[in-house]
């Protein structure tokens, strides 16, 4: 039997883009949830409405703002992935910068956690890509 496919759409503030990315998502069989602002409190398990997963009793509001879209997919990969973002791409929701494929790890993470974790990845990204570039520089000099 094949796993729900499920997403999490989290930072949206352009509602238009929000609701292509959950016609296309939905199109294609994947149920979506958009969460709440304050649900960077919440672990990835919870989200999902895995078993086991309960809501976090704490109400700590340390004034936590992730500015960016994030989409966090379950049971998406390799082929499936691809033909996903390319829907999305196609259908006019491109550049979500922010995307992670749920793991048995970030199952326990807090979404706050995982988007702390999927921007300090990007920032390692670009600054790889600008050391790139600069190498590539030297050597054309």
């Amino acid at each position: 039997m094949k796993k729900q496919e499920h997403v999490l759409l989290y930072g949206f503030v352009d509602m238009e883009r929000l609701a292509a990315a959950r016609k296309i998502l939905h199109r294609m069989g994947i149920k979506t949830t958009v969460l709440p602002e304050e649900a960077w409190r919440e672990k990835i398990g919870f989200l999902l409405g895995m078993k086991g997963f309960k809501a976090v009793d704490s109400c700590d509001d340390d004034g936590f703002v992730f500015p960016h879209e994030v989409m966090v997919l379950q049971n998406i990969r390799n082929k499936r992935l691809d033909q996903v973002l390319a829907a999305l791409k196609d259908g006019g929701v491109p550049n979500i910068k922010f995307k992670s494929v749920v793991t048995p790890f970030n199952t326990l993470w807090t979404l706050r956690r995982l988007c702390e974790t999927m921007q300090k990845e990007h920032v390692l990204m670009l600054e790889q890509e600008e050391a790139k570039a600069d190498k590539e520089e030297e050597t054309e000099a």
